[in-house]
């Protein structure tokens, strides 16, 4: 595989990563750029990570994996998602700071990056059958995702200053959303 396919591998994976880094700037009070930072540091590591732990567990598991990672991803974002459309009718703005903070607690990081992750391990089984330099690809996949997610929390917290009264509910709506086109991909076999 040549750098230029891995590059585009890489840009493929981080999208999910990207799309749900827009949503999650949306939701944001206020805008620092750790918070780019955080998302960056988050999403780039699980993308990094997955294809190596799917490169090591080998093909034994790619079936089964392959067929609930859909449904894994599906219910993590949904769940997500809806929980931030529910308390975006009952916060009140004068929490901000704690509502940023909770954005960023590690449980929910973990969760968002995991469920971002998953067509990665996938990548990981295909990278065992060809001739591709594990370390140099998932770096390449960890950068580019880390790229695009910290610049998708800077266009999301820009996006909900336009939209500000329903910037939350919008976020939680496309987590959504990115949760049911994984789905659909899945049903369709795409």
């Amino acid at each position: 595989m040549n750098p230029l396919s891995i590059f585009l591998v890489a840009l493929g994976l981080a999208a999910d990563a990207f799309a749900v880094s827009v949503a999650n700037g949306i939701a944001l009070k206020r805008y620092k750029i750790n918070y780019s930072l955080i998302f960056g540091f988050y999403f780039g590591l699980f993308q990094f990570l997955m294809p190596v732990v799917g490169y090591y567990a080998g093909l034994a598991f790619t079936n089964s994996i392959r067929r609930w990672s859909s449904y894994i991803a599906f219910g993590l974002l949904a769940i997500i998602g809806a929980k931030m459309f529910a308390e975006s009718f009952s916060k009140d703005d004068g929490n901000e700071l704690a509502l940023d903070g909770e954005m960023f607690a590690p449980g929910r990081m973990c969760v968002l990056a995991l469920a971002t992750s998953m067509d990665a391990l996938a990548v990981g089984f295909s990278f065992a059958l060809m001739d591709v330099s594990l370390f140099a690809a998932s770096s390449v996949i960890g950068v580019v995702a880390f790229a695009l997610s910290g610049l998708g929390v800077a266009i999301g917290k820009k996006a909900g200053e336009i939209f500000r009264k329903s910037a939350e509910r919008i976020g939680g709506l496309i987590l959504i959303a990115i949760g049911a086109q994984i789905l659909i991909k899945h049903f369709l076999g795409s």
